[in-house]
Order: C-alpha cells, then structure tokens, then sequence
C-alpha cells in the first residue's frame, strides 16, 4: 500500500496538531492547501525551511501548494513568538522581497507541472483594496475579543512591557480573511503552518464556516529546536540565510554538518526526501561510530543540493577538505577567504614578493605564528608548519607571489589549527620581520 502524505507527515515527526478530519481528507482527494512566508526580508531563512518541506512533500503526493508571499499582511506585522512590534516595512521595500523570495521557493516547488502546480501569491493584491468599513461589518463581527484576547501571541505582549498595538491585534483577522479568500479563488480547504499559528488557523477556518457553509482545515508543526533547546537556525555568526548572497553554500553546508547527534536523526527527517530505511541506516552510525558524523553529512549534502544545486554543494565540500587539510589550490581566491573568514591576516605589499621572494621565517613572524625568526625555523624543521595546506620542507624557502592564491592570498599553519592569512596588496605597507 501506497504510503499517505499525513502517513509521512507522521512519521517524519512533523504533526503538532491538526483538526479533525484531515487525515481522511488527504488520503481521499487531492487537496490545495497554503502556508504563508513573511517577506521581512529579501531572503526567507531555514526556519522557513519545515514549512517549505511540508509544502513539497504535499506536492510531491498530488495536492496543489499555494505559498503566500505576505506582501499586505508583512506591512502589519504577525505577533506570534515576537516580544516586541516589528518596523513596518514599505511598499517598495516589500515588492524587493518577494521577489528574492520566490527565487527561493521555486528551489523547492515545482510551478510547471500540470498535474498539480504550484502558486505563489501575495495577499496584497486583496488586502491592499480592502475597505475598512467593509472589512468591519463583513469579516469583523465574527471575531469576538474574548477569543483574540485569549491567543497565547496577544497575550504574551499584553504582559510585556511594551504590550500590542492595535495594527498587530488585528492581523489574525487578515490571516483569516487570507484563507477566505482562497477558499473563494482557489478552492484551498488546509491552511498549514508552526504551532504558534494554530490560533490564526482555527480562525480562517471559523470564518469560511460562518460565511461559506464548507468545512476547512488546519494542521500546525512543531516549533522547531535544538537538542539543548536553543531556537534553530540561531548561531554565533546570526542567522542563516537561504539566499547565497547572504549566507554561501560553504556556510549553509558547514551549519548543517556542525548539527549535534541529538538532533540530526530529527533534522534528516524534517529536512530531506532520504527515506525512513535510509534515515534509520544513518542513526544506528551515529550509535555505531558518531565520530565519522556520517548522519551529518548526508544531511548538510542533502540540504545544501537541494537548495543550492549540486555545483554549490561541490563547491561547499571543497572549501570543507580544504578545513582537514585539503588541496587551497582548487578554491579561487574568494572561497579562500570565506573559508577563513575569522582567521587573522596581514597585508604585505607585492614588492616583498619580488626577486627571489620573502622568507617563510620571516612571514612566520610577521604573523606572529613565531616570536623570532629562531623559532620559525625550529618549527620548519620540526615539520609543523604549513604554506597553502602543503608541509614546508626547509627553513630557508622563500616564497614568492606566484604561489599566492589568485595571487593575492597566502594561507600559513602552524600546527593542526593555528592559521594566518597573508594578503599581497600593492599598496600595503612593507611588514618587516
């Protein structure tokens, strides 16, 4: 028997809660359904990426996916799991975001099928006309404030100190005039999203009972977090992007591969199509032998083609050998420096590059891997240092700009771990060592 998306869905970890029926709805007709995406930014981010998945899965079993692009609710702003009201955003500003945006969504969703394509819409085009004496009389007096009141998001601003406007009380009554008037244009009958939406969804689907006499769904997924219970997708370096121009392949790949053995069974199930044999093959390794972190790595590889196609997830796993040792000679000069992004580095002018080049002592010093020129050549002989990944052999070679990266960029090590950069510039100042 053919396995069911809510089957999947299920599985996969990926059900917080849904409303009655939904599972009997799926399993017996092709369903449309929608999840919204906030256009705060001109890159969704892989906090979006449960969503996004839950989308593609649905796809990928025969119903029909719309994806919101929030271009009218984004100027309001949803208060669920914020303490504080965001900056509204203008009408230009949000315009460039959706359009970065749905560069993104199409990496997951396939519009061109005919069978079942995919849409994506910004609910400015109906909210934006929207009459306010209209809108109060027809979609208002179904809300009652005793229930808005009672939505954990409000709430939870009420008791803050900066409490909730009236602009963000009001968006659960355009998220529920959104699933309205999707009901209306297209038929949707799921609304989908994180738990923290269960509220708003409820609502949308009262509305469509109250004013069209048809019966809608909801179905919400966990909130997603980390083993120690840190919010997912926060690190040291900040958010992690799903647009290569803010967060690199090399990154996005190394987030994925740096995930703790607690959560990447959870994680390969959330966030790749490897099936439920092949998932369990790769949770026994991490049991087996967690410090090959082959789990890991079939998750970051996984994750990384499917957003950023298989050239991006080479280039990734180039700049990572690069990490243990491997070959600088195939990365260009800028996938270098994103490699070692927090390493040190000095500017050298190219004049003392020239002739019969530097000497490795003396750029040892001048990085301050060595204290003397005494002690880099003690470390040269010892074997412990390194010019681009390659053992240097003597402690009298020099080193010219044609061995440079690009020829602008040297990498020193010492050691296993200790790196410096060294930048050729034509107008650096000379470092003397």
């Amino acid at each position: 028997m053919t396995e069911s998306v809510w089957d999947e869905f299920e599985w996969r970890g990926m059900i917080y809660e849904a409303t009655d029926g939904v599972r009997d709805v799926l399993a017996r007709e092709a369903v449309t359904c929608y999840i919204g995406f906030d256009p705060t930014a001109s890159s969704l981010h892989v906090g979006s990426l449960l969503p996004l998945m839950a989308l593609a899965r649905l796809q990928r079993h025969g119903h029909r996916p719309i994806a919101i692009a929030g271009g009218g609710t984004g100027m309001i702003g949803d208060p669920s799991g914020k303490t504080q009201e965001r900056q509204l955003l203008g009408l230009d500003r949000i315009e460039e975001n959706l359009r970065g945006i749905r560069v993104q969504l199409e990496r997951f969703l396939d519009f061109d099928t005919p069978a079942n394509p995919a849409r994506i819409v910004n609910n400015a085009d109906w909210l934006a006309p929207l009459r306010l004496m209209e809108f109060l009389r027809d979609t208002g007096k179904h809300f009652t404030v005793n229930a808005m009141l009672a939505r954990e998001s409000v709430r939870r601003r009420l008791e803050s100190e900066d409490g909730i406007s009236y602009t963000e009380f009001t968006y659960s009554l355009l998220q529920a005039y959104d699933f309205l008037t999707l009901y209306d244009r297209y038929g949707c009958t799921l609304q989908l999203g994180g738990s923290d939406q269960w509220g708003n969804i409820l609502s949308g689907a009262d509305l469509i009972r109250k004013l069209r006499g048809a019966k809608a769904h909801g179905l919400v997924m966990p909130l997603v977090t980390t083993a120690s219970g840190v919010k997912f997708g926060k690190t040291e370096a900040g958010t992690v992007w799903l647009d290569p121009s803010r967060t690199s392949p090399f990154r996005f790949y190394q987030f994925w591969l740096n995930t703790e053995d607690g959560d990447v069974g959870r994680y390969l199930r959330y966030f790749t199509f490897l099936d439920r044999d092949a998932i369990a093959a790769l949770e026994e390794r991490v049991r087996e032998a967690p410090e090959r972190r082959e789990a890991q790595r079939a998750l970051a590889g996984e994750v990384t083609a499917l957003l950023h196609g298989a050239d991006g997830l080479a280039r990734a796993e180039r700049a990572t050998a690069v990490l243990f040792g491997g070959d600088l000679s195939a990365l260009a000069a800028d996938e270098v420096l994103e490699v070692f992004d927090d390493v040190p580095s000095t500017a050298l002018a190219r004049s003392e590059f020239e002739g019969s080049g530097k000497a490795v002592t003396d750029l040892l010093v001048v990085s301050g891997l060595a204290a003397s020129k005494g002690e880099a050549a003690r470390l040269v002989r010892q074997g412990g240092v390194y010019l681009n990944n390659r053992r240097v052999e003597g402690d009298r070679d020099r080193v010219t700009a044609g061995q440079a990266i690009g020829g602008e960029l040297l990498v020193l090590r010492k050691g296993a771990k200790q790196n410096h950069v060294i930048r050729i510039a034509e107008g650096a100042a000379p470092a003397r060592g």
